[in-house]
């Protein structure tokens, strides 16, 4: 299971790469329509999910746009340009990226420690953690906050104090999107429900009690969200 996520990561980045360097050099101009799902996994050998997975990164750094019932296209680069931080958020991203290197180490151990240690009324908080971020998209309301929680009860589940005293440090803020509100990605259902995902991956191998694969579901949890910020770090 280690294998899988890893390679998927890998993979995922080899798409975005390849896509990306064809919008770049114009073989994809604005408003062209990408291929279809199945058309992606078959040119480029991978999984739906992988396809899906880099695609979601993708949009979330405004270089391609889906259309309801049509596809997904490439984004007008007026629009990606259109997506500019501002320069106090410019700013935040090479904090954001080391917080994020950070709570791979951290977090990743955190996950491991917690599918074994964990208690059942800890593995409920975490569980309930999920099901509120689940709630909050499909009410189409803030998440961050749910986020967080689903992190720190993750660190609960840890029973070492450490663990919770050092997320607790960090506050919500620990979240990247919420230091990032100009983001449509902050919004945007598609992305956040790729991020419930990536916490099921997680919730799923605590409660399995597989800390191996804890520790890698959460890594590739925190390798997502590097990769989406070191894109947006580019085109700054």
């Amino acid at each position: 299971m280690v294998t899988i996520n890893r390679g998927r990561q890998r993979l995922a980045q080899q798409v975005i790469d390849q896509l990306r360097l064809q919008i770049e050099t114009g073989k994809l101009r604005e408003g062209d329509q990408l291929p279809t799902e199945p058309q992606l996994e078959a040119a480029f050998g991978v999984s739906r999910t992988v396809v899906r997975e880099a695609i979601a990164d993708l949009r979330a750094a405004g270089f391609v746009q889906p259309v309801q019932g049509k596809g997904v296209f490439v984004a007008d680069p007026k629009t990606k340009t259109g997506l500019s931080l501002t320069p106090i958020e410019v700013k935040s991203i090479p904090e954001t990226l080391e917080l994020l290197e950070f709570r791979m180490a951290a977090e990743g151990e955190a996950a491991a420690i917690a599918a074994y240690r964990r208690t059942a009324e800890q593995e409920a908080a975490i569980r309930a953690a999920n099901r509120k971020m689940a709630n909050l998209i499909e009410a189409g309301l803030p998440t961050v906050e749910a986020d967080y929680e689903f992190h720190m009860a993750i660190a609960a589940a840890t029973n070492n104090r450490f663990y919770v005293d050092v997320l607790r440090h960090f506050g919500p803020r620990a979240i990247p999107r919420g230091q990032f509100p100009t983001l449509p990605e902050a919004n945007d259902r598609a992305y956040l429900e790729k991020v419930h995902a990536e916490h099921g991956e997680i919730l799923s191998a605590i409660a399995d009690q597989d800390p191996d694969r804890a520790r890698q579901a959460m890594r590739a949890h925190m390798m997502a969200s590097q990769r989406r910020y070191r894109m947006l770090a580019e085109q700054q």
